[in-house]
């Protein structure tokens, strides 16, 4: 059991400051996945806590001991990479137990502990296998059994999915789940880009961009209140639809966006420091838009098809709408029938639409006044 403190944590190399004064408290038996584009700071993060980077400074805590200086095998730390560095001409058995042998444990103490990663991992009919005869999935799993045995206090995984197949991904990130479950007073760091990983592992997920930590929050949290409109459109699935617009507010203090497109929408009351006259940004799901029809009540949006995307279950429509120069994506059932340069009108319910300043930073609405007199789906 382990709980983490990170203080101000910046690293540079030379004149270039990748991480940006990083604060984050994770706690005991906790699964974090840090999450974020390509160069945005995770993996360097996750690096300077396992001691393969030296942190440029700040304080990093674990257990209330500073280890900023403390050498990565005495750190309790066991970490799993991107590839599985396997040795080639030894057995599952003797690449778990490898690491193990070199600190000298008692060869009784060895075989338990392999034994019992393999359990875990149901790799025991795979023990005198070389890794030649292993899938890659089980390979990663040797990979991750090698941590187990370590038995440490905290267990960092860099990518280790993004060398696998599609099918292996999927079926790897179940392992992972099931060895947290198994394992739940281990503290966890995950490390990807991959936004769907994070939302299916993590306890909680932190959003990295450019050196700094944009949010953090469970999947759910980040899904339904992104702070900002970059972690708007990084978690989800296709990515928000973001729409421009300027801010009008009647006598009563409700405030209307017009937006770029034409159609005026309710927002209700903002906090004070919403102007009239400031641009927004409006934020709206594929998932939360819904096909209009004779029965909606209110102005709708409208646009034209340009591409319908086939994925069995469900279609993704890509429209184009007048006063915007980016496609408006709309999932809807697979059973539906549409074509290019179909138009087609559609809406969403108010309290989906998320509403974004000049600065991307994140609107709430302090009353939803004038938005819920509204129909369930129409928009005015």
């Amino acid at each position: 059991m382990a709980d983490l403190s990170l203080r101000n944590i910046r690293k540079s190399y030379s004149n270039l400051e990748v991480l940006h004064g990083i604060d984050l408290d994770i706690k005991s038996g906790e699964f974090i996945v840090f999450v974020g584009p390509s160069g945005c700071g995770k993996s360097t993060l996750l690096r300077s806590i396992a001691g393969l980077e030296t942190i440029t400074s700040g304080d990093l805590i674990i257990d209330g001991e500073r280890i900023n200086n403390v050498a990565p095998s005495k750190r309790g730390i066991s970490m799993v990479f991107q590839s599985y560095a396997l040795y080639p001409h030894m057995t599952v058995f003797e690449n778990m137990a490898f690491g193990l042998r070199i600190a000298g444990l008692p060869k009784a103490e060895i075989d338990k502990r392999v034994r019992n990663a393999a359990n875990i991992l149901q790799l025991d009919s795979y023990l005198q296998r070389l890794p030649k005869a292993l899938s890659g999935g089980q390979r990663q799993r040797v990979a991750i059994g090698r941590a187990i045995v370590r038995d440490p206090r905290v267990f960092l995984f860099d990518e280790p999915l993004s060398n696998l197949d599609a099918a292996l991904r999927v079926a790897t990130r179940i392992e992972i789940a099931k060895l947290k479950q198994s394992m739940p007073d281990v503290t966890m760091i995950y490390v990807t880009h991959d936004q769907v990983e994070a939302m299916t592992l993590a306890d909680r997920i932190v959003v990295f961009k450019d050196g700094n930590i944009e949010q953090v929050g469970t999947p759910i949290e980040l899904y339904k209140n992104p702070a900002n409109l970059f972690v708007a459109q990084f978690i989800g699935s296709p990515s928000m639809n973001i729409l421009e617009g300027k801010l009008e507010k009647d006598l009563s203090g409700s405030a209307k966006c017009k937006l770029d497109c034409g159609v005026a929408l309710d927002l209700g009351v903002l906090p004070a420091g919403v102007s009239a006259e400031d641009r927004l940004s409006i934020g709206i799901r594929p998932e939360n838009t819904q096909i209009a029809d004779a029965k909606t009540n209110g102005p709708v949006f409208t646009g034209t098809i340009d591409f319908v995307e086939h994925l069995g279950e469900v279609q993704i429509l890509y429209v184009d709408m007048p006063g915007s120069d980016r496609k408006y994506l709309i999932k809807v059932d697979g059973t539906g029938t549409y074509a290019r340069t179909d138009k087609i009108r559609f809406t969403a319910r108010p309290q989906d639409v998320h509403i974004f300043d000049a600065n991307g930073a994140a609107i709430a609405r302090l009353s939803q006044a004038g938005v819920q007199k509204q129909s369930e789906y129409g928009m005015q």
